[in-house]
């Protein structure tokens, strides 16, 4: 059975990440090479922290142009949390910090007087073109958001004082604000049906 690659940034919630892979039956690698980032293939993105530092890490690791590569060619990959804000150009957090870029778009703060981080459970609406996102409840902990789902992507959104991006999909790449790997059997779901999707074309 195909193994998973996951990305080690430094700064991510490794465990919870690998033993949801797990559950679904898959053996799990841990890796900072960027011949896998670019060709294993399944890889997972994930992200704790902040822009700046970990966009840094990925320059460091020389992880930048194949993440990028793997991404544009649409190679299966799941992004989780800062992971997805990682898409985007840039961030609010980071301003000089580059994003890789694949989507174009800015992270943005939530605006004054509302509580952050967003913390806790919320509702995802899944847009009517998604394959993989459906509507349920979803664990999220971040301070910044995409505000809209860009161009060429379908997508689900949740809300906090306002509109936002909860997730981002595109064939077998999957791009989640929330952490479905603490989004129970709901997000166990979301996770298999990403294998799923990923096995029709590895």
């Amino acid at each position: 059975m195909t193994e998973v690659v996951v990305i080690r940034t430094g700064t991510a919630n490794l465990a919870s990440v690998s033993a949801a892979l797990e559950r679904a039956g898959r053996a799990v690698r841990f890796s900072e090479d960027p011949v896998d980032a670019e060709c294993a293939d399944l890889v997972v993105l994930p992200g704790v922290g902040a822009f700046g530092p970990v966009a840094g890490r990925l320059d460091e690791l020389r992880l930048r142009e194949p993440l990028t590569r793997r991404i544009t060619a649409g190679r299966p990959t799941l992004a989780i949390c800062l992971g997805l804000q990682l898409l985007a150009a840039t961030s609010e957090e980071n301003p000089d910090a580059r994003g890789l870029g694949v989507v174009p778009a800015t992270a943005t703060a939530f605006r004054d007087g509302l509580r952050v981080p967003h913390l806790g459970w919320n509702r995802v609406t899944a847009g009517d073109c998604c394959s993989l996102l459906t509507d349920g409840d979803a664990y999220f902990a971040n301070s910044y958001k995409l505000d809209e789902v860009p161009d060429g992507w379908d997508g689900a959104t949740t809300d906090h004082g306002g509109s936002f991006v909860a997730a981002l999909e595109r064939g077998p790449m999957l791009a989640c604000q929330f952490h479905p790997e603490l989004s129970g059997a709901w997000g166990q779901a979301l996770i298999e049906r990403w294998l799923a999707a990923a096995a029709g074309v590895v």
